[in-house]
This record gives C-alpha cells, structure tokens and sequence, in this order.
C-alpha cells in the first residue's frame, strides 16, 4: 500500500482550517470505505473541533434505519449509486446534527462487481444546508489501495466544496 500520511495530513490541514473558519461541523456515512474517512477526519489533534462523527453504514438496513435512505432508491438504483450517496449524506447531516456531511459508497473488490458496476466504482455524496452533491470515481487498485482512494477523494470533494 501507498504511505498516504503526507498526501492525507495535507488535505486535512487544509479541510479542518476551512471548517474552522466557517464555524461548521462534519459528519460521516460511510459504506464501503468502513469508518476510513472517520479515521482521517479523526487523526488530527483538535479535530473534535469540527468532526462530530459518522456512520457506518454497510448494511441496507442501516442505510434505511439510521441515516433515512429510502428503500425505493436501493431498489432503484442499488446501494452503490448516485442516489443512495446523496441520501446517505443528508442522512448524516439530520442525524448528527451538522453542518456538512460525507458519505461514501462503493465496490471496493475483489467480489461484489457485477457487469454494470465493476470493481472500484464508488460514489461520494457531499451534503450541506440546502445543497448536495454526488462524484462517481471508477478506482483500479486493490480493496485496500480502493478504500484509501475514495476517502482521500472524499476529502478533497469537501475542500472544493468549502472553498
């Protein structure tokens, strides 16, 4: 695996600053990469300042249950979707009561791939007051390089974001 510490702690840097500024808090829905992106969000000191936690969401039901996904958009359109990242984001936003929320949906390998989603494709949803948005990325590498990859780019999604 590649040493993400240099790459990640400078997103971080730049993404804890930016939530600063703004006075806003940040959450977590996350499927695939399995509390990853928390752990990112997580391992900088004083990031209790801004991140206020998250879940982990690999089952439909917790999808449905804790973060208000519906069950016509998994069965629309699957768990690894557009929708499902959009809904899981504002799911996280309501649930923990935040101002900005990420979610992150995917196949991360090496099974689970079927011929209209393949290995590596994930979706990551953005939500913040009265906006959302949604980024598919198709990764190759491996599950764990995969994982790695869509948190990193879920952070680099919320640093657009916050400008």
């Amino acid at each position: 695996m590649v040493d993400d510490t240099t790459e990640v702690s400078s997103i971080l840097e730049e993404v804890m600053q930016r939530l600063q500024d703004r006075a806003w808090r940040v959450a977590v829905a996350e499927s695939a990469t399995g509390g990853l992106l928390g752990h990112y969000l997580s391992k900088r000191s004083g990031s209790s300042a801004v991140f206020w936690g998250g879940v982990i969401a690999y089952s439909n039901d917790v999808k449905t249950g804790l973060l208000g996904v519906h069950e016509e958009s998994i069965a629309r359109w699957g768990a690894v979707s557009a929708q499902v990242a959009l809904e899981m984001a504002q799911g996280a936003r309501a649930a923990v009561g935040v101002e900005v929320a990420l979610s992150t949906t995917g196949i991360a390998g090496p099974t689970g791939a079927t011929a209209y989603k393949p290995l590596g494709l994930y979706y990551i949803g953005v939500a913040v007051p009265l906006e959302s948005w949604c980024w598919r990325h198709q990764f190759g590498g491996d599950r764990e390089e995969n994982n790695r990859l869509a948190a990193q780019a879920a952070l680099d999604h919320l640093l657009t974001v916050l400008g």
